[in-house]
């Protein structure tokens, strides 16, 4: 099923739902609005003539300078008959939010918490948004494209792997006293 086939599908189960076909190259492509994601990604997965079931994953893409700036893209697959889409929601530079799908697919709970840990892009309902891969203690988010590509941080020197329980006492205690700011 194309694209252009899927949107005229999809806009009479949700016909609020402002719905764009794209050009694609690999596989069907919609463009669809941010107030309306959760209404077409629930009618993509539960009408059965579609059965876009899984959820393969979900990213983002910063157009920096363009605006909007942020893409969010939502990979799916129907099992049967076997086929792929892909989703495209357009997020503004000046408040990047989105709505999460943890209701629909619960696994959209690490990706979400990926994305806004790297890009900054904040997921409305989500029960734990917190750091993912980055530190607690950083600063910005990394893949912004106007994240600041020299970032200063104090050279740490190896240690030993190997440690005595006394050592690995001593660490802890240096390491808790540099957190405090001790």
């Amino acid at each position: 099923m194309d694209a252009p086939t899927l949107t005229a599908r999809l806009t009479a189960i949700v016909p609020q739902a402002s719905l764009e076909p794209c050009s694609d190259t690999d596989q069907p492509t919609i463009r669809v609005s941010p107030a309306d994601v959760v209404a077409v990604l629930y009618a993509l997965r539960d009408t059965p003539e579609l059965g876009f079931t899984f959820l393969a994953d979900l990213t983002a893409v910063d157009w920096w300078p363009r605006e909007p700036r942020y893409e969010m893209v939502y990979h799916l697959a129907s099992v049967e008959p076997p086929r792929r889409l892909r989703l495209k929601v357009p997020v503004p530079g000046a408040d990047p939010t989105v709505p999460s799908i943890t209701q629909i697919w619960p696994a959209a709970d690490w990706l979400e918490r990926e994305v806004w840990d790297l890009f900054g892009i904040v997921f409305d309902g989500h029960a734990d948004l917190r750091r993912l891969l980055m530190p607690d203690e950083w600063d910005g988010h990394p893949l912004r494209k106007d994240y600041p590509v020299q970032v200063n941080v104090p050279v740490r020197v190896s240690e030993p792997l190997q440690v005595s329980e006394e050592q690995f006492r001593a660490n802890i205690v240096r390491d808790r006293k540099v957190r405090q700011g001790t």
